[in-house]
């Protein structure tokens, strides 16, 4: 893990037209390794922009940002995942996640039971078993799953986006990148051993990753409250989600929690784009 190097994805909430694929081809052009997408009513279908994106560019990687896992069945979810990953030419990501407490508006939409939040965490770790188990019975030749065989072997990388200690654990022994929801530095160390105790072996193998909304020192939006973010708390970089300082010091920062912390994936809003191209200039790929 220590010899990771730098990636950035860009998180962003898909438009209709033309100025989806231009962001798509921007997110490229600027070094970008990822497009990611939220996956929540009130935003287009993650699977059908991602698909948009990857037709417009040749080597940005896309990907859910995340799945409410239990929302769906692991059938759809590995039938969609493999028909993106043929469509992207390889190029494709799985995010999944238990689902925000908010869901449960989705799941009324969807005509799907929503769960108690233990039930969705448990349910999530089966849905990632069961996906690979139909990635490897296509790819072992089960002429029925022929058009669930994805173009990665033994398949897509599946991203965990977790916070609490029960998720962490499955994303640890289960997933091949970690998206960490920590809010401060602090955090991140609790959060960093109950990740390695769940990992064991095979922690070196995962890739860890962070979300930042926004970077520098100017007022923030209130829209980033609803994301749980304290606002009076960022300044000094204190909050792993909000970059303060300039150029340098945002460097240094993400050099830093690479070094104490294993963080080699960084997430960025779109909302931070402008801020955040001159960083993945400098870092991406180093």
């Amino acid at each position: 893990m220590a010899d990771r190097v730098f990636r950035f994805g860009l998180v962003a909430a898909p438009m209709p037209g033309a100025a989806w694929t231009d962001l798509a081809r921007r997110a490229e052009n600027l070094g970008f390794s990822t497009l990611l997408v939220p996956d929540a009513r009130g935003v287009l279908s993650s699977f059908a922009c991602l698909a948009a994106a990857s037709a417009a560019t040749e080597t940005l990687r896309v990907g859910n940002f995340v799945l409410a896992a239990p929302l769906r069945s692991p059938g759809s979810i590995a039938w969609d995942s493999a028909t993106l990953d043929q469509l992207s030419g390889g190029r494709f990501e799985l995010g999944l996640g238990a689902g925000r407490p908010d869901a449960a508006g989705d799941a009324k939409i969807l005509g799907v039971p929503f769960g108690s939040a233990g039930e969705r965490v448990r349910r999530t770790g089966e849905i990632i078993e069961e996906v690979r188990g139909l990635f490897a019975d296509a790819l072992a030749g089960n002429e029925e799953l022929r058009t669930f065989q994805p173009v990665q072997r033994p398949g897509p990388p599946i991203m965990v986006a977790a916070g609490g200690e029960r998720l962490l654990g499955i994303g640890a022994r289960q997933a091949d990148i970690l998206a960490v929801q920590g809010r401060s530095e602090e955090d991140m160390h609790a959060k960093l051993r109950v990740i390695k105790d769940a990992a064991g072996d095979r922690f070196d193998d995962l890739e860890l990753s962070t979300n930042v909304f926004a970077i520098g020192d100017a007022e923030l939006p209130p829209w980033i409250a609803q994301f749980g973010i304290d606002t009076s708390q960022a300044v000094d970089n204190r909050l792993i989600a909000v970059l303060n300082g300039d150029l340098s010091t945002a460097i240094d920062v993400l050099k830093r929690r690479r070094e104490t912390f294993g963080i080699s994936y960084v997430t960025i809003n779109a909302f931070a784009l402008e801020a955040a191209a001159p960083i993945v200039e400098q870092l991406a790929g180093t």
